[in-house]
């Protein structure tokens, strides 16, 4: 199981991330934390395979972002992420998107909630017995 801070994403960005201001562009702050949230979503045991095999998925239903410093091209970035909260149908979790090299400064924070969904009735549905409570020990920790 994943220790309650873990990385889940290490980039660059690319000068074609940038808009016309020069910066990284909201949307691929978004699409990192998107790839970061899949990498901690498969340590839980969520990984596509499983997903795919068991008939479910998980969708984002609430996210918060904000936004502490510009990144520019060629900065690396890391993603450190963090599971808060296990409902019976949905998890709430963290990112916080770091400047590598600089002293590790934040960048980005968000937060999101996701629902886990039985993706032939496309509907909210419980955990599996026992992933959740698993899930609950690591935020314990």
């Amino acid at each position: 199981m994943p220790p309650t801070d873990q990385l889940t994403y290490r980039g660059t960005v690319y000068p074609w991330q940038c808009d016309h201001m020069g910066h990284m562009n909201v949307m691929w702050y978004t699409g990192k934390f998107d790839e970061a949230t899949w990498q901690l979503f498969g340590s839980l045991g969520l990984t596509p395979d499983w997903l795919r095999t068991a008939g479910r998925g998980m969708a984002a239903v609430e996210q918060v972002t904000h936004y502490r410093r510009e990144l520019l091209p060629g900065d690396l970035v890391s993603v450190h992420s963090r599971l808060l909260e296990v409902k019976e149908k949905a998890i709430r979790f963290s990112h916080e998107m770091r400047v590598d090299g600089d002293g590790g400064s934040v960048a980005a924070t968000t937060i999101l909630t996701g629902v886990f969904l039985d993706t032939a009735l496309r509907k909210a549905t419980p955990f599996p017995p026992g992933m959740a409570s698993r899930w609950a020990e690591l935020i314990e920790r």
